[in-house]
């Protein structure tokens, strides 16, 4: 009995040594590609002066930070960055935060500005801009290419999604979410067939295609591709000769691909990690109300989003901050933060803060109430203050009295209110010109 046992642990053993020499080759051999091009225009006044991938989140972070970090996590150590729409931003967060990757083991997270490499245009569409670094990518050599989005966020493990588009032979292989049948027409849609081979695919089609088996559900495209890689150049410039063509992924390139090639889903629900109740978790973060959504469920006191996890990081430029600060303890000044997030820098000076999020460097001043609210760096609030459920762009100075997010008409003469009463107040809405030289 005792041999049979030392044998099965003997196999077992050789079986995970295996296994992690081909997680190491496949994940070696890939080159991921983060399209970080897009204004994101849907958060108006926030993606002004930064691309919607440099937008901060969740007290600390770029969003940016959670493709990047799943990359590193899952083994994918060569990255590739592509940049175009105010990037200054972005890149200064990728060079402070994202410079431990050692070139010398091939390791590298590599920014891709739009430079015209093989036109006299900029990037004119996701597939394109993967096509005007295909000479980049070629001097990479790698055997498959993973295209991301930056401007999403969740926590995904890469590997898993490469070893299922290996085991099915595939050309290409699109990770997708299960979402409700009703949801779907805002989406790109995958028909599949029990072995969830792609049949046909729809972008925001009135009549989404349900998944064998589950009637009620649909599977939208989540934007993460894996393709071998001499499958993907041959296909880009096939797609760069067509002039009708608008060189999109979604539009162009998958419909092309679907009847022709061995394009297969893979379900999110197989690689994502830390879910919380089964349920996975991925955000689009692109409107004012669901990047404020985002954000406050993190205040909660279980957040769907687990970012206490030491196994699976969210790694991010971490500035050298002093800790939190609360002073006063009298009874009509008293500096208090309850259901809250705050950051390191931030001073909570007599005032109190309720189920908030504060980013670092956030200074409230004493007989100010912040209540369900997301606070960006290095914002001021003055005294008396009353702010309820706002967004804060960055070096805000609140004025001493200032009361937003408890009248909506009021607040729309002034700031930006979404559809879900959500205010928006930045520098320029206060009429603090701090990017403007004039």
């Amino acid at each position: 009995m005792e041999n049979k046992e030392r044998m099965y642990a003997n196999e077992s053993q050789a079986e995970s040594t295996t296994s992690t020499r081909f997680h190491n080759s496949v994940t070696h051999n890939t080159l991921a590609l983060i399209l970080a091009g897009g204004r994101g225009s849907r958060l108006h006044q926030l993606t002004d002066w930064r691309a919607k991938p440099a937008v901060p989140f969740g007290g600390k972070f770029r969003i940016i930070d959670f493709p990047l970090s799943n990359c590193v996590n899952s083994g994918v150590r060569r990255i590739g960055v592509v940049t175009q729409y105010k990037s200054q931003s972005l890149i200064r967060h990728i060079q402070h935060g994202w410079s431990f990757l050692d070139g010398r083991f091939k390791e590298f997270v590599e920014l891709l500005p739009a430079q015209q490499r093989t036109t006299e245009t900029w990037y004119q569409g996701t597939a394109d801009a993967v096509f005007q670094n295909l000479d980049i990518l070629l001097r990479h050599d790698p055997k498959y290419v993973l295209i991301l989005g930056g401007d999403h966020i969740y926590k995904m493990d890469y590997s898993k999604l490469l070893a299922e588009h290996l085991e099915k032979g595939a050309d290409m292989t699109v990770a997708c979410l299960e979402i409700p049948l009703h949801e779907a027409s805002a989406f790109g849609v995958m028909g599949v067939n029990d072995a969830w081979q792609v049949t046909s695919f729809a972008e925001k089609p009135e009549t989404p295609a349900p998944i064998p088996g589950q009637p009620q559900k649909a599977l939208a495209s989540m934007g993460i591709y894996v393709f071998n890689a001499a499958f993907l150049y041959e296909q880009l410039i096939r797609d760069s000769k067509i002039n009708e063509s608008s060189h999109d992924f979604g539009k162009d390139l998958i419909p092309y691909m679907v009847p022709r090639y061995r394009v297969f889903a893979h379900r999110f629900l197989n690689s994502c990690v830390n879910m919380a109740s089964g349920i996975p978790y991925w955000r689009d973060v692109g409107t004012v109300d669901a990047y404020w959504e985002a954000n406050f469920d993190l205040t909660t006191v279980t957040p769907e989003l687990n970012l206490y996890d030491e196994d699976w990081p969210i790694w991010t430029h971490q500035e050298q901050l002093p800790p939190a600060k609360f002073v006063f303890d009298d009874e009509d000044r008293r500096g208090q933060a309850l259901d809250s997030s705050v950051s390191g820098g931030c001073i909570i000076s007599g005032a109190t803060v309720r189920r908030s999020l504060l980013f670092s460097n956030v200074k409230v001043r004493s007989y100010s109430t912040v209540e369900d609210s997301v606070i960006l760096p290095n914002v001021e609030i003055g005294r008396y203050a009353r702010l309820r459920r706002v967004v804060v762009e960055k070096q805000c100075i609140i004025p001493e009295g200032l009361v937003a997010g408890y009248d909506t008409e009021e607040d729309r003469k002034r700031f930006y209110v979404t559809e879900k009463g959500i205010t928006l107040i930045t520098p320029e809405m206060l009429g603090q010109n701090v990017h403007h030289v004039r």
